[in-house]
């Protein structure tokens, strides 16, 4: 049976040195739309021809599909392996996955404008024990409105913001966090996220990867900006 991958970074770093060949079995419309860096495309139908032709057999070869209920990609690595290919990888999780983790891609609509795309990377962050008047004091200097807490896995644990812990004293974070934020992947389309952003009043929203841990902090004013101007290029 094929080899199954579920790390997507591990994908990243074979591909990424050039250690093995990526395929992306969905339809040719699928594909050209986005796909990971480097990828091919051969449809399942079209394996026994075209994997011979344009495929090295004596290298690894990755294939991949939409998600891990896709079943195109096992299908796709057991064919390979009936053709002689033996060192084939089935990237379980998937092109979702992939895009989830706001990782770089290919294809038409690989410059729309995403969640993870306009994210500020660099966010306050703090622990549940960490000091409040010391979270305070962060956001003071830096002037930002909230800080994102973690925990020593960068997994999202909560919210806190300036006007809330700003009128407390003393104690620690986790008086006053904000539990369960809502968070989006960073294959979030802005527009849509931005009316929501603006129905619900939320002024700001962590990026996380399907494992939970933070990206980025979308702020509603960068989504806007980012929308105007990708509007003005349109028109």
């Amino acid at each position: 049976m094929p080899a199954r991958i579920f790390d997507r970074q591990e994908v990243f770093r074979l591909v990424e040195q050039d250690l093995a060949q990526l395929v992306e079995v969905l339809p040719r419309q699928a594909y050209e739309q986005v796909h990971l860096p480097g990828a091919i495309n051969i449809g399942l139908r079209d394996l026994d021809e075209e994997a011979p032709r344009r495929l090295d057999a004596e290298r690894p070869v990755i294939v991949y599909c939409a998600d891990e209920l896709c079943d195109l990609s096992p299908r796709a690595a057991a064919r390979l392996r009936r053709l002689g290919f033996r060192q084939v990888y089935d990237y379980v999780p998937g092109k979702a996955d992939w895009l989830a983790a706001g990782l770089p891609r290919e294809g038409e609509a690989a410059d729309t404008a995403l969640a993870g795309d306009v994210a500020d990377r660099n966010v306050p962050l703090c622990t549940l024990d960490q000091p409040l008047d010391d979270v305070v004091d962060m956001l003071d200097e830096t002037g930002r409105r909230a800080a994102v807490v973690v925990d020593d896995d960068q997994v999202v644990m909560g919210l806190v913001r300036h006007r809330e812990a700003a009128g407390h004293t003393g104690g620690t974070v986790g008086d006053t966090v904000r539990p369960g934020p809502v968070t989006v992947r960073a294959d979030q389309p802005l527009p849509p996220l931005l009316e929501r952003m603006t129905q619900t009043g939320t002024a700001a929203v962590p990026v996380t990867d399907p494992e939970g841990r933070l990206l980025g902090l979308l702020e509603r004013d960068d989504a806007e900006h980012a929308v105007a101007r990708r509007e003005a290029m349109v028109h």
